[in-house]
């Protein structure tokens, strides 16, 4: 069962950096995608060694091949706050693939994801 990731009326500039990543990985979890781009900021930007995407058509683009790769992925977080930055040790596995060395740093403002770095070793199971 999925819970909804919707945040309905609730002003998102208020939103914690603890309260976007919560909110983010049930997004995540959900393969809400919708969902998940709503937490970034309309000029937001995403670091991956491929090169930086940016703006929200870019990241919704990005989060699709997240979903099509780790289909109904496991995902284990260890966070590390600090103010407005975040940094995130990550697994995830799903029946096509794994990750085991995933890291990624948020950084937030006015309740939403404003940069993104990415760096994760996929291991094809197929």
């Amino acid at each position: 069962m999925t819970q909804s990731t919707n945040t309905g009326t609730t002003d998102l500039s208020k939103r914690t950096p603890e309260e976007i990543f919560k909110h983010h990985a049930q997004a995540l979890g959900a393969e809400d995608l919708d969902a998940t781009v709503m937490d970034y900021a309309d000029t937001a930007y995403l670091v991956t060694p491929d090169g930086v995407s940016r703006g929200k058509d870019a990241i919704r683009a990005f989060f699709a091949g997240v979903f099509q790769t780790l289909p109904q992925a496991r995902w284990s977080v260890k966070t590390i706050y600090v103010e407005d930055l975040l940094f995130l040790e990550w697994t995830a596995d799903s029946a096509r693939a794994k990750v085991s060395d995933g890291v990624d740093t948020f950084i937030f403002r006015d309740g939403l994801i404003h940069a993104q770095t990415v760096r994760c070793t996929v291991v094809s199971k197929t």
